[in-house]
């Protein structure tokens, strides 16, 4: 059944990005004939309003290697147009520092809790 989910179409490489209340999923799949494509993938957690669970809304791009330059030069382009122009005064830098104690945090709530305090008796 999982085989159906895929289609066919093995995952070769993910790379996630956590970002406030969505997460970003880049995956490169194959297609039968060996050939790769990326899917780009937003996924929202919205809670319902009838019961006390929740789903996930999801957006997906499909990315084929012939649009790979294309897209990256106009997602450079936008970037740059917006931290350049628009919002020059703005330290991009400082989003990263939050990003990597995002990350830090979750390693460590990832791994075992270690008592490494010595206590004499």
């Amino acid at each position: 059944m999982e085989e159906n989910k895929n289609n066919g179409r093995e995952e070769i490489f993910s790379e996630k990005v956590k970002a406030g209340k969505r997460t970003y999923f880049f995956d490169v799949k194959s297609t039968r004939s060996n050939d790769y494509y990326l899917t780009i993938t937003e996924s929202k957690k919205r809670f319902n309003k009838d019961d006390e669970g929740f789903t996930y809304e999801k957006h997906k791009i499909f990315l084929y290697k012939e649009d790979f330059n294309k897209f990256m030069e106009a997602l450079n382009n936008t970037v740059n147009h917006v931290k350049n122009e628009l919002m020059p005064d703005v330290d991009f830098t400082a989003f990263e520092n939050n990003h990597e104690n995002n990350h830090e945090r979750e390693e460590h709530a990832k791994s075992p809790q270690v008592d490494s305090e010595l206590k004499w008796d």
